[in-house]
């Protein structure tokens, strides 16, 4: 499989940017952590997707809600409120991504143990009622 070139960098630029913002929350929320993966994280999704797929993507009417969310938890993050920022960032990654939900629990369904888990009764009546 051939990547290009920005692909791998959007790439790395995406999972340093997870890495900050799960490094800041077991900080204590840090501020500064919190910032730099969420601009890394954005930044490496524009490289991985294209900067006009990003855009096509973040402001369909249909999910103006939701990436009002994201960003503004974004913006609250860099002005320094970091615990409301993050909270309101989850919710609006939660509605911008909802319709990918399904697609991950099948492939999870898929790996040995983790199906296994999924298919218990009582997680099974939860993961299908979402999905």
């Amino acid at each position: 499989m051939v990547f290009h070139l920005s692909t791998e960098i959007g790439m790395g630029l995406t999972g340093f940017g997870v890495f900050f913002l799960f490094f800041g929350m077991i900080l204590f929320f840090d501020k500064a952590l919190l910032a730099i993966g969420n601009i890394f994280f954005v930044v490496g999704l524009a490289f991985v997707i294209g900067l006009e797929r990003t855009f096509r993507f973040f402001f369909q009417k249909h999910k103006m809600k939701a990436t009002s969310f994201f960003l503004g938890g974004v913006f609250i993050v860099l002005i320094g409120w970091p615990i409301i920022g993050v909270f309101l960032e989850f919710y609006g990654f939660f509605l911008l991504f909802r319709g990918f939900f399904p697609v991950v629990v099948g492939f999870i369904r898929r790996i040995p143990v983790l199906g296994y888990l999924l298919n218990l009764p009582f997680i099974s009546g939860y993961v299908d009622k979402d999905v």
